[in-house]
């Protein structure tokens, strides 16, 4: 996959968080920016025809662990906030009654 297909997801997870009126959309947005950039990592640490690092022979090239190990923690870390930014979003609909912006940041006195 080329870097800039992975730019352009990151792009588009920037765009729809720049836009987004819900803060459910919001998180969604930034789960898109995080697999842009874990498809961008992944991209840069490829290396074509090396084997993988268990079969490692003398003189043979490898491809680098290190940005496929990074890679899978970052993904459960990931999972992680994006599991508790949503149950932040149902806290924040019980208190305020709405999950649109324009309302949680007024304080909810639309509602009211």
């Amino acid at each position: 996959m080329n870097p800039i297909l992975s730019f352009m997801v990151i792009l588009v997870g920037v765009y729809g968080l720049a836009t987004s009126k819900n803060i459910i959309k919001s998180v969604f947005c930034v789960t898109i920016i995080e697999a842009g950039t874990i498809l961008l990592f992944l991209n840069l640490g490829v290396y074509e025809g090396g084997l993988i690092p268990i079969l490692n022979a003398i003189g043979i090239e490898i491809v680098d662990p290190l940005p496929q190990a990074l890679m899978i923690t970052t993904i459960v870390i990931g999972s992680t906030i994006t599991s508790l930014a949503l149950m932040l979003c149902i806290k924040i609909f019980h208190h305020y009654g709405s999950i649109e912006w324009k309302v949680v940041l007024k304080g909810g006195d639309d509602l009211k």
